[in-house]
């Protein structure tokens, strides 16, 4: 293995399992995450030769792995599924396991360029910026749809959270 080969890999085996997570946030399917990935890792690879500031790796693997993404959901290679549970009549507690699925399904129903913000902003930590660099955009798109994203969440979520608080005192 060559020096290229050997300093991919090694980035490829630190990173990746990082760049599954925020794929999964995307996806919603941890099967599509690691396709999302491995075409993210195979893109990047193809490239290695002409990166030249490796200290910006991550923000560039991750703008590949999000217009992966959305690029995906523009031509139609995707099925949605809605995924539904049972309601609880008591809350579980905030971090519960339970709360952490209701919440990633309903991450899951927001629109994919609202998630897209949602996951860079929220999980990723980005800023406005950062954010509208990754996604090719102005800083007023990213901030309309972070804010439209927050809404849609919430409409998603209340009814799941008012129909856990039945029965409560």
């Amino acid at each position: 293995m060559g020096d290229r080969d050997t300093a991919f890999a090694a980035y490829f085996a630190a990173r990746s399992e990082a760049m599954r997570g925020t794929a999964y946030l995307l996806c919603g399917d941890w099967h599509r995450a690691e396709d999302l990935v491995q075409t993210a890792f195979t893109k990047l690879y193809l490239v290695w030769n002409r990166v030249s500031r490796h200290e910006v790796l991550d923000a560039y693997v991750r703008q590949i792995l999000v217009r992966t993404f959305l690029d995906e959901r523009r031509r139609g290679w995707w099925r949605r599924e809605r995924v539904g549970g049972e309601q609880t009549d008591r809350p579980a507690p905030p971090d519960s396991p339970e709360n952490r699925l209701v919440l990633l399904q309903a991450l899951a129903a927001v629109p994919p360029r609202q998630r897209a913000v949602l996951v860079l902003r929220y999980w990723e930590d980005q800023s406005v910026d950062e954010t509208a660099a990754v996604l090719g955009c102005s800083t007023g798109t990213v901030k309309s749809q972070s804010a439209r994203g927050l809404e849609t969440l919430r409409g998603l979520l209340s009814p799941t959270l008012s129909g856990t608080r039945k029965g409560q005192p």
